[in-house]
């Protein structure tokens, strides 16, 4: 309860509400809620609660919680470490990314003992191919982000993962979609088990939503128009490819703008080192690529902007997502080209709305009509296409 109490919780979220009860009788569950509804806590507090429960406490790992990137994982062991402060739980994240001396570290930690291991189904792989890691006093599997790991390809890594667990064990899986494999998936792994449905594949309610129809040159100046001058600490910027952030990160530099930008070529290190610095507050704007949609969670994200429109029509749900978080109120803009129309389209059509379009500010000139954009898409569109990256015009959004 300290530790609850330490991190500012008060009431639960509904998932929290309707989740919590139901892990706590032992039950197998899979959760559907949307991103920012508080379904860490949902899963970890129960979770501590079962571990501070036994009698006696014994260094073997109880628990393991599976997400997709090594940004969740390391999210979700933030948050467990808060919750577990005054308990003594031990817990370890294991991740790749690091150096030769982070998988030693992970080694000695997976051997000795820690009770709840948070891991990245890539690099749990690898330490399980090498035969130290015993699972046989494990009662607990939490799979976070399931849609996630399946979309990323990591079925297999799960096949494989799961096969060296204990049959006899609690089981939680948490997704944002309930797609027709993560069903399939449940059907395989959990036992008479119960379900919750909140609020699928739509952005919170407190997310104000715009876009603006612009050409490809005119998306930059939008945005040090946007933000220069305004009361907004921190701003998340999302583009599709990650040449594309670098060039947005340089564009805005150039502007003076205090940005920097995360993405796969970047350490593990400088990747921790630059969230940090956005958490703080030393850096305003952040630029990513979908690799920390489901992964970052800050506070006073007061601005979230869309550079591209993302390929996957429940990629904007998680993109946006990352504002409005814990009741809070947020704003979510998307830049629309002609060659994003039809995609844009279909996000509208997933989330169940039509989001505003908005006129360019005098300053940046006139950008193209709604009429304009769906004549172009119209001639582009090919039925059953699923958004994959198509040439662009130049600039930072140019696909590569």
């Amino acid at each position: 309860m300290e530790g609850v109490e330490s991190m500012g919780y008060e009431k639960p979220s509904p998932i929290q509400e309707l989740a919590i009860p139901i892990i706590m009788e032992g039950k197998d569950l899979i959760a559907c809620a949307q991103t920012g509804t508080g379904k860490t806590a949902a899963f970890l507090l129960p979770l501590l609660h079962r571990i501070l429960g036994e009698k006696p406490r014994t260094d073997t790992i109880k628990a393991l919680i599976i997400a997709p990137t090594r940004e969740l994982a390391v999210q979700i062991d933030q948050q467990l470490e808060g919750f577990a402060y005054f308990s003594g739980v031990s817990s370890l994240a294991v991740y790749g990314g690091g150096s030769g001396a982070d998988f030693e570290a992970e080694k000695r930690a997976l051997v000795g003992g820690a009770e709840v291991i948070v891991a990245t189904p890539g690099r749990l792989i690898s330490h399980l191919n090498l035969g130290y890691v015993k699972f046989d006093q494990l009662n607990c599997l939490i799979l976070d982000e399931a849609d996630r790991m399946l979309d990323m390809g990591f079925l297999p890594d799960l096949q494989k993962i799961l096969s060296r667990l204990p049959k006899n064990r609690q089981t939680l899986m948490f997704s944002a979609t309930m797609p027709r494999e993560i069903r399939a998936l449940a059907k395989k792994e959990l036992n008479n088990h119960e379900e919750i449905n909140l609020a699928v594949s739509k952005p919170a309610a407190n997310v104000l939503q715009a876009a603006y129809p612009v050409f490809e040159q005119q998306k930059i100046p939008l945005i040090q128009n946007l933000i220069t001058g305004k009361d907004l600490p921190l701003v998340l910027i999302f583009a599709s490819t990650k040449s594309g952030v670098k060039e947005i990160e340089k564009a805005l530099k150039s502007l003076k703008m205090n940005v920097k930008a995360i993405h796969s070529d970047l350490e593990q290190e400088q990747r921790a080192e630059v969230m940090n610095q956005f958490k703080s507050r030393q850096i305003q704007i952040l630029v990513a690529t979908d690799i920390v949609s489901r992964g970052i969670d800050v506070d006073d994200i007061s601005l979230v902007i869309n550079y591209n429109v993302p390929g996957d029509a429940e990629d904007y749900v998680h993109r946006v997502g990352r504002t409005a978080r814990a009741a809070k109120s947020g704003l979510a803009i998307t830049f629309i080209n002609d060659m994003e129309y039809s995609k844009f389209k279909r996000i509208e059509a997933l989330i169940e709305s039509t989001v505003i379009k908005l006129p360019l500010p005098a300053a940046i000139g006139e950008g193209p009509s709604l009429e304009q954009l769906e004549r172009k898409s119209s001639r582009s569109f090919r039925p059953g296409f699923r958004g994959k990256p198509s040439n662009g015009r130049g600039g930072a959004g140019k696909r590569r």
